[in-house]
């Protein structure tokens, strides 16, 4: 058997690793049926979607005729640090770290931090449209998460809303 595109291979094992982790996690839960789903239906069902998904990934890349091969390039650490930890830090300012003193500062400081984080993830940041893209996803997320779907988390530091 001869991998013709190995991104597409190794995309397809990602997913289908993801897929069978969520499948596997979901059997903790009670599944239910189609027609009452239980806490365990959609993670369940997601995972045998992305290891559908994978599977049909790999397949392709074993079978398409290609000439370029697509091979693995090298793996690009800054992006991958920056897009990790601007996730990290965007949960510390959500819930706060209280064992170490780090109080909840909010959802809308939270978007702000990880989008100035994640950012520095690309060559030649700016911090003009950064800004811009982290007002919008800010209000964005205000709307969706506060206002429509009424959720009950942070949304300000505590220090301003006391």
């Amino acid at each position: 058997m001869n991998i013709k595109s190995q991104k597409d291979f190794f995309a397809g094992l990602m997913f289908m690793g993801v897929g069978v982790a969520f499948a596997l996690g979901a059997t903790n839960y009670s599944v239910g049926t189609g027609a009452r789903m239980g806490p365990g239906y959609f993670p369940l069902m997601l995972g045998v979607l992305l290891s559908v998904l994978g599977a049909a990934i790999i397949f392709g890349a074993l079978v398409a005729k290609r000439t370029d091969g697509d091979k693995i390039g090298k793996w690009a650490f800054k992006p991958l640090f920056f897009i990790i930890a601007a996730n990290l830090i965007f949960g510390v300012c959500l819930g706060g770290l209280p064992s170490v003193g780090i109080p909840a500062m909010g959802m809308m400081f939270g978007i702000y931090v990880l989008t100035f984080v994640a950012s520095l993830a690309e060559k030649g940041m700016r911090i003009k449209p950064t800004f811009i893209l982290a007002t919008a996803l800010a209000l964005i997320s205000y709307v969706a998460f506060v206002k429509v779907l009424k959720l009950q988390f942070p949304v300000w530091p505590a220090f301003i809303t006391g």
